[in-house]
Parts: structure tokens; C-alpha cells; sequence
């Protein structure tokens, strides 16, 4: 398939190659000019507006968004707007909110223009090696892209999720059980440590991950930034929030869900912009690990 990618920011740049190695042809656009010359040297077409990269596919346009949640995927839009015919396909594929994603894609449906919205998770590595993908919108839409989504998956790790907003709003769900868990990893080893400072805390990341009830992903990034540094002391405890987490625990309070350990995991979010703490280093290490997120040093 050829598609457009705007944005190439972390994991914009690494879905590009992805896109590539699979078989797909990629013209991609990004206000940053490195980022621009990073992925020429990839092979990869650029073009310097988003007019000319709407312009420069063929037929039935399919363009993937890849830029933060807020007002600039707006601002993307409207600028799409003049370009865009009856039957193309917009993917979103960060982070929004789904009810920002429901009201674009009414808006868009007005000029018959899809919008899909694309829950991506596995972080910067998947983006380049394989992504877990969860979709939604327009099924005529979904059908039409349907082999894109797949090829840039891992096994298994794409799902249509029904009408619009449900790919977002399934990732948002995602991302607080994320919390919660990363949470309980990092109070964990914190008691650990307290216990103990001389304990290999990354070589009880590794025994954990072979064959405990607690073996994953999460916990062998654990072992992984352990491993780089012994007791987080390079780095501060401090752990930002992307919003999903907050959206979920709204989201839950309307619908009257008790989340109780996502809830308290998001607040422990803000705790650990106020004072320095290990648990807080853990989770400001997790998220460096799978997402690339900075960590602050001391």
C-alpha cells in the first residue's frame, strides 16, 4: 500500500521503517528538518507541505497521523481539509482523546473523508519491530486498510474494535491498567530495597520473569534499567503523566466504575513531582525503558 505519515517524532520515524521493511510505500512530511533528512537517509520519499504529500498519492488517499493528542491533530486536519477527496482515509494513530476522535470524525464524514482512530502500544521498539494496534471507525474503512495494520502488528496484536473512538478509547483503558501495574512494580521493588539496599534487585527482575506469575514485559524492562543502574541513583523520581491515565480514571468516575488502583496510581503520578522517592525512580525508569520518555537526572 502507499500511504502518508505526518509526523516522525520517536515512534512516527521508527512506524516509517516498519511501514518500509513490510512492503509499503511511505511519502512523509514533518516540521523538523533533521527528522526530514534522518528518514531521506532511510530511503524514505519526504515533501516539504502537507498539501504536497496529499497531492503526491494516487487514488484513494490513506495518511497516518503520528503527532501528539490535542489541538495540533486539529490543526492537521484543517489543514488536510482543501486536499482531501469523497473516500479517503485519515489514520490517527497517538494518543487522543476517543471523544475528540468521535467529533473529528463526524466533522470529517460531512466532506466523506474515514477517519480511523489507531490505539498503538509496544513503544518505540514496537513501533519499529512490530506494534499491538487497536482500531476503530468506519468498517469500509477498516476492510480497506485492514492488511496495513496487520503486516505492522506483531502476531496476533491488531483488532478492529467497532465504531469511532474505540480504538482510542480501548487504548486509554490500556494505558491506566499500564499504570497500574508499573505502580505495583515500582512500590514492590521499593520495599525491596528498603529491606535490603545490597540486594541485585535486576537479578530479581530476571528470576521473576522465568516462570512467576509477574513475568512480562514490564518486568524485563525492570531488569533492564536495573541493570544500567543498580539503584536508579543516576536519576530522580519523577514520573510525568501523558493524560491517559487521567482520562481513564474520568472516564470510569462517569460511568460510575470504581478503578480504585488506577486511580491511586495516577495520583501517585503527581506525588513523585513533589518529593524524591525510589518507587517514583522506578516508574520514571519504565517509562525511559518502553517509551523513551526523559528521565530527569540528578
Amino acid at each position: 500500500m502507499q500511504l502518508g505519515l505526518i509526523g516522525l517524532g520517536k515512534m512516527g520515524f521508527n512506524l516509517a521503517l516498519n511501514f518500509k521493511r513490510n512492503g509499503h510505500t511511505v511519502i512523509a512530511y514533518d516540521t523538523s528538518k533533521t527528522a526530514m533528512e534522518r528518514i531521506q537517509a532511510e530511503g524514505i520519499t519526504t515533501v516539504s507541505s502537507v498539501g504536497e504529500l496529499v497531492q503526491a498519492l494516487p487514488g484513494r488517499r490513506v495518511i497516518w497521523l503520528m503527532v501528539p493528542a490535542g489541538n495540533i491533530v486539529d490543526i492537521l486536519i484543517n489543514n488536510l481539509d482543501d486536499f482531501l477527496h469523497k473516500g479517503d482515509i485519515l489514520i490517527d494513530g497517538g494518543n487522543s482523546h476517543f471523544k475528540d476522535t468521535q467529533r473529528r470524525s463526524r466533522d470529517l464524514e460531512r466532506i466523506g473523508v474515514c477517519l480511523l482512530d489507531c490505539g498503538t502500544s509496544g513503544g518505540v521498539t514496537g513501533a519499529l519491530h512490530g506494534v499491538c494496534t487497536m482500531i476503530g471507525g468506519s468498517a469500509e474503512a477498516y476492510a480497506h486498510t485492514k492488511e496495513l495494520f496487520v503486516s505492522i502488528s506483531v502476531e496476533n496484536g491488531s483488532l478492529y474494535c467497532g465504531k469511532s473512538g474505540s480504538g482510542h478509547f480501548v487504548k486509554m483503558v490500556h494505558n491506566g491498567i499500564e499504570y497500574g501495574m508499573m505502580q505495583a512494580i515500582a512500590e514492590g521493588f521499593e520495599v525491596m530495597n528498603k529491606f535490603n539496599a545490597e540486594f541485585d534487585l535486576a537479578s530479581i527482575a530476571r528470576v521473576w520473569n522465568h516462570g512467576s506469575v509477574v513475568r512480562g514485559w514490564l518486568m524485563e524492562l525492570t531488569q533492564r534499567a536495573l541493570e544500567k543502574d543498580k539503584n536508579l541513583e543516576s536519576i530522580k523520581g519523577i514520573a510525568h503523566s501523558s493524560g491517559e491515565g487521567k482520562w481513564t480514571v474520568e472516564t470510569a468516575l462517569d460511568m460510575g466504575v470504581p478503578a480504585p488502583v488506577i486511580t491511586m496510581s495516577l495520583l501517585m503520578r503527581y506525588r513523585t513531582q513533589m518529593e524524591d522517592t525510589f518507587s517514583g525512580k522506578m516508574v520514571a525508569a519504565l517509562r525511559n525503558e518502553f517509551g523513551g520518555h526523559a528521565v530527569e537526572k540528578k
